[in-house]
């Protein structure tokens, strides 16, 4: 992977500030990653975000874009706010126009795009994030969660080659906030690098490449989820909590349940963990199936006939595509968020489940299938339909 942004020494003082918001951070994004920066209210997530696009200029120190120091000339800026989009932690802060189409609309008309370019950025944006049909649509009548996912669609419509969120699920339900992060998944897998400040562990451990663990404008950790929260004591400094499944794995090693040589990002991982030590393996039935299906490829038989073949499988659909695609087809779902873990879980227990995705994600399914089946010796067989 190439890199893309860099910051080399960087410093920023709010005016009248007391202490630096940000003091000598070194930081770099890869093409295609996803990262997540992680700290308590504070700690100077929100201005580093800032900083990536130029909203806000080092006092001290460099940002790179692709090798080059950034220019802060009118027309270098707006350049680099289209490949490099910001959404604000507060929707109502992005969406400014009275009706949704007018809002996605907003950046590629002040683009300069054609009128058919704008409709057509506008509605594959607005596709992109599950609101089809939404455009005539006021804003201030939506949900948190589809406020958010206007201000995203707005974003993607000047078609950015990085995202750039700040606490892209805050004032967001659980339901909700799973739903943003699968999106963050699914752009991610149309080649969109991801950049998020978050102080909710719970979601970054699980979703990020790599995380950025900060307190009091420094970067204090730097590396992939299960080595940034390996030290319970730094988090714990960093006012934060350890992630659930790291709690219970850390209780379950302190028991002498399991030999501690790993970190569990998920509760599948956890279960196999535990599957390990019994002496019975008579006891772990053999693992069930996961099917496939590829939603962008249309609608095929062979769905349909496995789940009319199988009227107790589980079905989970991952990314707005996917979710459009069950309504459209009346499809029942038993998971809308988490979708591989629970169904490797049906898997492991001997069940049978079904993937519905969007071509992006059909690779990330693949390799966490087979990480899965390697680490866990249990074989768990993905077929496509």
């Amino acid at each position: 992977m190439s890199r893309i942004l860099e910051l080399t020494d960087v410093h920023y003082s709010y005016p009248n500030a007391r202490q630096e918001a940000l003091g000598g951070v070194n930081f770099h994004v890869d093409e295609r990653e996803k990262i997540a920066l992680v700290g308590a209210n504070g700690a100077g997530k929100s201005t580093l975000l800032m900083l990536l696009n130029g909203m806000i200029r080092p006092t001290v120190g460099a940002v790179s874009f692709h090798g080059s120091p950034i220019s802060y000339e009118k027309k270098s800026l707006r350049e680099l706010r289209r490949r490099i989009g910001f959404v604000y932690q507060n929707p109502d802060m992005q969406i400014i126009a009275p009706t949704v189409y007018q809002d996605v609309a907003f950046g590629p008309v002040n683009l300069g795009m054609e009128p058919d370019e704008v409709r057509r950025a506008v509605t594959d944006a607005l596709r992109q994030v599950g609101l089809s049909g939404f455009e005539r649509r006021v804003p201030h009548q939506l949900s948190g969660g589809e406020k958010k996912r206007v201000s995203i669609a707005g974003v993607l419509a000047m078609d950015p080659d990085i995202l750039v969120l700040d606490e892209p699920t805050s004032m967001l339900d659980p339901a909700g906030s799973e739903d943003i992060m699968e999106l963050l998944n699914e752009l991610n897998g149309d080649g969109r690098t991801i950049i998020i400040s978050t102080h909710d562990v719970e979601l970054a451990y699980p979703w990020a490449d790599r995380v950025v663990l900060m307190q009091g404008g420094q970067v204090r950790v730097e590396s992939t989820p299960d080595e940034a929260f390996s030290d319970p004591a730094l988090v714990r400094e960093a006012r934060l909590s350890l992630p659930i499944v790291l709690e219970i794995y850390q209780s379950l090693i302190e028991r002498g349940m399991v030999p501690g040589n790993g970190f569990p990002r998920s509760p599948s991982d956890l279960i196999h963990c535990l599957e390990s030590q019994w002496d019975g393996a008579a006891s772990v039935p053999e693992c069930g199936c996961i099917y496939l299906w590829n939603v962008d490829n249309g609608s095929e038989p062979s769905m349909k006939v496995r789940m009319e073949q199988e009227p107790t499988l589980f079905v989970g659909a991952m990314g707005s595509r996917a979710k459009e695609f069950a309504g459209q087809n009346d499809i029942s779902l038993d998971y809308t968020y988490g979708v591989i873990d629970k169904c490797l879980l049906r898997a492991t227990g001997g069940e049978n489940a079904l993937i519905l995705t969007s071509e992006g994600m059909v690779g990330r399914v693949e390799s966490r299938v087979e990480t899965f089946s390697h680490e866990s010796g249990r074989q768990v067989t993905l077929v496509l339909l």
